[in-house]
């Protein structure tokens, strides 16, 4: 009797999401550099081909969280309501993030959170690979920008300045909350940064500065 289609997928979700959880915990025990596929594959049960059948690098077992998030950018300006600019829509998407504690926010204190991004941020071969998930978000993002901006580079330049964004107050957020903050009490202060940085972009980043004024190129 065959496996019916539904059953067949099912099946390879769990088997993937066991070899994510096999090959994290195994990290984050030993480190990063100190456990091989091949440990993880038999850790796991499966053969070395079968694991990379599911994830095409070592790398892939950690940051393949980051693929759900992939579309996340693109998908909030696509359902924003009319007169709502991306920027603004986007802002506001990260503030209810932040008041939820969402973990891609960084600021969420709970252990394995905590201990999954100081993972992700101290281990140069994740932080080199997340370069793929990130692009690939700001290439989602673009698609979504175009009819806004008109032009592929400004529509471009605008999705790397708000994924940029997003990135960074999640590191920094994360950057406190290891250092021994608690999510609750940094709340207020991540909510402010949140303000400034879009601010920034919808506002321009000369404008952003009170002190700035355009005098032209200095000369040499």
């Amino acid at each position: 009797m065959e496996t019916s289609p539904g059953l067949r997928e099912t099946k390879k979700l769990r088997t993937r999401r066991h070899l994510a959880d096999t090959a994290l915990e195994m990290f984050l025990e030993r480190g990063f550099g100190e456990v091989s596929v091949a440990e993880i594959a038999a850790a796991a049960e499966v053969s070395k081909p079968t694991l990379f059948r599911y994830f095409p690098s070592k790398e892939d077992l950690v940051l393949d969280r980051f693929a759900d998030h992939q579309d996340e950018a693109a998908r909030v300006v696509r359902a924003r309501p009319a007169g709502l600019t991306p920027v603004r829509a986007l802002h506001e998407h990260f503030r209810t993030a932040l008041a939820g504690r969402d973990p891609i926010t960084g600021l969420c204190d709970h252990p394995d959170v905590v201990a999954f991004q100081r993972l992700l941020y101290t281990t140069p071969d994740l932080a080199d690979r997340l370069q793929h998930y990130t692009a690939r978000e700001v290439e989602l993002l673009t698609e979504e920008l175009l009819p806004e901006y008109g032009s592929p580079l400004e529509a471009r330049l605008a999705a790397l300045h708000l994924v940029t964004v997003r990135r960074e107050l999640g590191r920094e957020n994360w950057r406190r909350i290891a250092g021994g903050r608690t999510a609750d009490a940094l709340y207020p202060r991540a909510l402010a940064d949140a303000d400034r940085a879009f601010g920034m972009l919808a506002t321009g980043l000369d404008a952003a500065d009170a002190h700035q004024s355009w005098k032209g190129p200095r000369r040499p």
